[in-house]
């Protein structure tokens, strides 16, 4: 079972079934697409700003092997790992590159694929219940509660009632 996180827009309602269209599933698990093609995968999912990233640190690295003068094969399994961690950490940087995007995860399902992954979430976003809209007027849960009248416990002094 693989877990995928939902991504949909900020502004999304629960239950609204239009804003599936531009929903996004991302696969929390290895890619091999970014262990064989590293900066070239991002680059195709439009990732810019991530595929970049990439690009320099392999840039990067192929030049600190080559003015070290490692050894080839110390240099090729260097550059497996690497490119172990690249496929590891590819999923996780589209997730960042959604939320950057204003398109937050909304919703984690586990499935074993993704036709099942995404029945489950879209199923779930239908029947969710829209939530109130935000007021701007009302005040913060936080400070409309009142204050308790036993004394705090710890390192906070300020809270306490002074004798």
């Amino acid at each position: 079972m693989t877990t995928y996180t939902l991504h949909l827009p900020r502004d999304a309602r629960p239950g609204d079934p239009s804003v599936l269209d531009e929903s996004e599933l991302v696969k929390d698990a290895f890619s091999w697409g970014a262990f064989f093609f590293t900066f070239l995968w991002f680059f195709v999912h439009r990732l810019w700003l991530a595929g970049l990233g990439v690009l320099l640190i392999v840039l990067a690295f192929g030049g600190l092997m080559a003015v070290l003068d490692v050894h080839p094969l110390a240099g090729a399994i260097a550059q497996l790992l690497l490119q172990s961690l690249i496929g590891l950490e590819a999923n996780s940087l589209k997730r960042w590159t959604l939320t950057r995007h204003g398109r937050p995860a909304v919703d984690t399902v586990t499935a074993s694929d993704q036709d099942e992954a995404e029945a489950k979430a879209f199923a779930r976003w239908l029947d969710a219940k829209p939530g109130p809209l935000p007021r701007s007027t009302a005040p913060s849960p936080i400070l409309s509660t009142p204050r308790r009248s036993e004394p705090v416990i710890g390192l906070f002094p300020d809270a306490e009632r002074p004798r």
